[in-house]
């Protein structure tokens, strides 16, 4: 197997977010490897067959975007501490726009990462039917190895 040095992590901003940050911090920092955050912001453009688009949807996506960076400055901000304790130095965070899994996999082949951490639970109910499972489609077309954390599942603690 190859050397681990860069790590890819999605996360949504969800209730289940740390979780999946805290598991990527983890194994980043055993592997001392870059860490990269990307948090993607859906395109509806591809459902525009079905439904008509509100007139002042450019400033929606501007403003969806615009609250994403907020948010994901916010969050590396929050989790400073943990980067610098686990011996990050050089995290990275990034908003994309496009297709939630393709950008996902573009971000990872583009950035040569080599590992790629994420969450299996994040679209539930309707969400889930419309844009499908973003995890499944990772681990079945990514360039490199995907680890999928269940955020619903407790982490057995060291004995």
């Amino acid at each position: 197997m190859h050397e681990i040095k860069s790590i890819l992590t999605p996360i949504d901003f969800s209730e289940n977010a740390p979780k999946i940050a805290n598991a990527a911090i983890y194994v980043a920092g055993k592997f001392d490897a870059q860490l990269y955050f990307v948090f993607v912001v859906q395109v509806f453009e591809d459902y525009s067959g079905f439904m008509a688009p509100p007139v002042n949807m450019l400033n929606l996506k501007e403003e969806i975007f615009q609250s994403a960076q907020e948010q994901m400055n916010l969050f590396l901000e929050k989790n400073k501490q943990d980067f610098m304790n686990a011996g990050l130095t050089n995290v990275q965070g990034e908003v994309l726009t496009g297709d939630i899994a393709e950008e996902i996999m573009n971000y990872g082949n583009s950035s040569n990462c080599d590992l790629i951490v994420m969450g299996t639970h994040g679209y539930k109910g309707f969400e889930r039917i419309i844009f499908g499972s973003v995890a499944d489609k990772v681990v079945k077309n990514a360039c490199c190895p995907v680890m999928t954390i269940n955020p619903y599942q407790d982490i057995c603690e060291e004995k």
